[in-house]
Order: C-alpha cells, then sequence, then structure tokens
C-alpha cells in the first residue's frame, strides 16, 4: 500500500543501539567471571576470540558517554550468566552484580533506557559440562540467575529480553563454535533442548508478572518473511513451511503458550518430538510476553524441496543462509534483493512484510533490537571513516519502519546492531557493524581506541529529528 504521506515516528520513539556481553566485554576471567560455553568452545581461525573482544567491561563509561553524544534513547546490552553466577560453589558474585550495576545507572545517568538481555547464548560451561540445555535441571538454574537479576535490577530496567535468538541456537547449532568434542547435539537432542528453552523462558516470564515490577518483558528472535520463488503452488506451500518452522514455531509457544500444528506434525513424523512432562503445557501457558523483540537482516527466497539430495546448501553456521531440507523447502536466488559484502540479502521492504505479518499474527508491540550492515571498514588518513554503504541501508530499514508505522504496526523502538564494533562470530574484526569503531585488528589489539563512524554523525541527526526527515 502506498500512502499520500507516512505517520511520523512516536514521541517516545526508542531510538537506540546493541550489543552483546561476550561479543563486546573481553574480561573473560577477571573479577570472578566464570568460564562459559563461548570461552571453551572451537572458533573460526585467524579471527579474533572473545578475550578482549571490544573491551567494554574497561571502556563502558568511555562508551556510554559517546551513546550519550550519538543521542541514544536505549541501550541494549546481554548480562553474561557466568559474571553473576558461581553455579559450581553455588554463589553470586558481587564484582559482576556490581559492574552491571555501574553500567545501568551510567546509562539511567545520561539518559538512557537500559535494554538488557537475559540469555545471549553464553551458557555457564559449568552447566554444559552436565548436559546443558539437554539437560532439564538447568531450567531451574536459570530461573535462579533470572531471580537475581530482578532482584538486583528489576527497579531499574523497564525492558527484558529473555533468550536472544533460540531459532538460531537450535536450527543453527554451530554459529557460536563447536563444542570442545567437535560434536554438535542431534536433530533430536536440538528438539529437546529447545523445548526446555522454552520452559525456562515462559517460567521467568511469568516470574517476572509475579513480582509486579513495573516494566515489560519478551522474547527475542530472529525474523524474517518468506518469499515464494515462483507462483508454483509448490513453491508457496515450501515458503510457508519454512517460514513456520524458522519463526512461528518458536513464537507460537512463547506467545500462545502452545506448539504450532504444522511443527507438532513436522516433528511427529520425522520423530523428532521431544519428552514433555504432564505439567509442561500449563508452565508454557503461563508466561505470555508484553512485547515481542525481533532481529532482523535479510529475507530468503524458497522454492520446492527436490528430494533428489540437492535441497541441502553446504553453507552451514551462517543463521541468515538458509540451508534447505529435504521434504521441507530449498534455498532460492531472488534477483530483486542486492547483498552485503558477506553475502546477507539486503531487503528493506522486507522488514516492513515481517513487522506486518508479525503483528498480523500476535497483536502485540514490537521492538527492533538487531538491524545492521557487517562490512569491512577503512581508517582514512585523517582517522575518517566513510561507512555510507552502511547509512544507505539503515535509512531504507528506517523508511520501511515508518512504513510499518503508517499500516498501523505498533513499532515502539529501533536498535541496531551494533553500537560499537565487536567481535563477528565467523570473521571477527573483519566484519564490522558499529557506529563507533574500535581500533584494533584480529591480531593486535592496538590501543582499543574509539573512532567515530560517519554513520554516528548521520544516525545522530536522525534521532535528533525523530526521523529522516
Amino acid at each position: 500500500m502506498q500512502y499520500k504521506q507516512l505517520s511520523a515516528f512516536p514521541e517516545k520513539f526508542l531510538w537506540g543501539a546493541s550489543i552483546s556481553a561476550y561479543q563486546a566485554e573481553g574480561a573473560y576471567q577477571e573479577d570472578g567471571k566464570q568460564p562459559s560455553i563461548i570461552d571453551k568452545y572451537q572458533h573460526t581461525e585467524g579471527v579474533a576470540n572473545f578475550e578482549v573482544a571490544s573491551d567494554f567491561y574497561h571502556h563502558y563509561k568511555e562508551d556510554i558517554q559517546l551513546f550519550k553524544e550519538l543521542g541514544l534513547k536505549a541501550f541494549r546490552f546481554s548480562i553474561a550468566w557466568t559474571r553473576i553466577m558461581d553455579i559450581e560453589n553455588n554463589k553470586t558474585n558481587q564484582k559482576g552484580i556490581s559492574f552491571y550495576h555501574q553500567v545501568i545507572d551510567e546509562c539511567l545517568n545520561q539518559g538512557i533506557e537500559p535494554i538488557v538481555t537475559m540469555y545471549h547464548f553464553d551458557l555457564p560451561y559449568f552447566l554444559e559440562e552436565q548436559g546443558g540445555w539437554l539437560n532439564r535441571a538447568t531450567i531451574d538454574y536459570f530461573v535462579d540467575y533470572v531471580q537475581v537479576l530482578l532482584t538486583e535490577y528489576g527497579d531499574k530496567v523497564n525492558y527484558w529480553l529473555t533468550i536472544n535468538e533460540q531459532n538460531t541456537m537450535i536450527l543453527h547449532p554451530g554459529a557460536i563454535g563447536l563444542p570442545p568434542s567437535g560434536e554438535l547435539p542431534s536433530k533430536k537432542e536440538l528438539f529437546q533442548i529447545n523445548h526446555h528453552v522454552l520452559l525456562a523462558q515462559a517460567r521467568v516470564i511469568h516470574l517476572y508478572h509475579q513480582l509486579n515490577l513495573k516494566g515489560k518483558i519478551g522474547p527475542a528472535i530472529n525474523l524474517t518473511a518468506m518469499y515464494q520463488a515462483t507462483s508454483s503452488p509448490e513453491d508457496a506451500i515450501a515458503a510457508h513451511n519454512w517460514e513456520t518452522l524458522r519463526g512461528w514455531s518458536f513464537l507460537d509457544v512463547a506467545v500462545r503458550g502452545k506448539y504450532n500444528y504444522l511443527f507438532e506434525n513436522y516433528l511427529n513424523d520425522r520423530g523428532l518430538y521431544p519428552k514433555i512432562e504432564a505439567e509442561d503445557q500449563a508452565i508454557l501457558s503461563s508466561g505470555k510476553p508484553d512485547f515481542i523483540a525481533i532481529n532482523y537482516y535479510s529475507t530468503a527466497t524458497i522454492a520446492a524441496s527436490k528430494n533428489d539430495g540437492s535441497d541441502v546448501s553446504a553453507r552451514a553456521g551462517d543463521q541468515q543462509i538458509m540451508l534447505g531440507e529435504e521434504g521441507v523447502y530449498r534455498a532460492a536466488e531472488n534477483p530483486y534483493v542486492d547483498k552485503t559484502p558477506y553475502g546477507w540479502v539486503v531487503d528493506p521492504t522486507g522488514l516492513r512484510l515481517t513487522l506486518r505479518k508479525l503483528y498480523d499474527r500476535y497483536d502485540l508491540p514490537i521492538l527492533i533490537t538487531e538491524n545492521g550492515y557487517g562490512a569491512p571498514d577503512i581508517v582514512e588518513e585523517d582517522r575518517r571513516i566513510n561507512d555510507q554503504d552502511r547509512i544507505d541501508y539503515l535509512a531504507k530499514h528506517i523508511l520501511a519502519i515508518q512504513a510499518a508505522l503508517t499500516d498501523g504496526v505498533d513499532v515502539f523502538g529501533y536498535l541496531p546492531w551494533s553500537a560499537i564494533d565487536v567481535v563477528s562470530t565467523h570473521q571477527g574484526f573483519n566484519k564490522r557493524y558499529g557506529f563507533i569503531y574500535v581500533d584494533r585488528t584480529d591480531e593486535n589489539l592496538k590501543e582499543l581506541k574509539r573512532i567515530k563512524k560517519e554513520s554516528f554523525f548521520w544516525y545522530q541527526k536522525v534521532i535528533a529529528r525523530n526521523g529522516l526527515a
């Protein structure tokens, strides 16, 4: 639909930016932090590890001051479970608790709304050794951890995200690295893990509402609309298959409290249905979120499975690359979209469509918690960093959000990835997303100086104007 005039962004729209603990903090063994799976897993050779990362742990005051200068209304970050809890010794870590108090207080002092992710991939390694999320006991450990978060920060934080990209964890289990054994869980195990994570999420949402805290809580999923490759009815079915299995199947449980019918039949048909205890349905139904957060980067184009052994693409480990599955779908190329230097589809109109579909389905407010353009950045002799491609990408997506708002979709914030450059899981510091350049390479830490990119000054103006114009 085309409109004579687009709606303005809401007066209190949350213009922000995002990071995660493991990709930004560093200080991986400091002040009582325990090891997470990130610290122990195998990662891509030749790229930066996560031991120092962007050193946000030691630069947070400087970074948040820069966020204030940028004009951010909100800053999304995750809390490292292993910085808060020493599970092996059954105690909390006061230095870790104090660190996040300092980060939150610094945000509030600068007029920035802290938006906190409870879990962003970094499971304590002690729990991994006990079976990880495959072990149902991990649910209780997670609830105990969240109880600490809410006790410590519940009166300061108004927006909580439960689990970051649960669908990435399940559908791309190697995306954050390989276990020391080099072996990933089986598909059957992955869907049992998925069930346990869904239970954990429902329990902490229920807990949050029981505590009558002033804020709101919701899941954060990697979501995208799917296009059918042609007008073939079989392609339409395939696109619906994968849109459901990749996105709606996770959110239907989170929002509606029950498994999606198509998802259930898929699991049953393939012998993948998880073990479910008698009390599980009541738990899943008890945790309705207040909003939905989405991470959006790309759309995908889908064709019908050929069932001839050619459906699966050999591009594992990347959550934006559709891999294909025999009998379900195969990936297809879309001639109407561009791509980033790393092969991710650039489709701002797809964001508008995704927002419409999401709002149609659940009628809940939406927070965009990731969206961004990953590319190498060059520091010129005058210390200028001209990242015009990033500006163009973000501008088009902001325009798409404004179109969705005009459609009537309730979007209340936009937090691009990322506030500062962070370690990209597969490409290290070669692939950058930030408004602020962190001066280091994969091999050389240098002095970790912060440099404002051209996108910094552009986004600063967008926020000041409350939109593009």
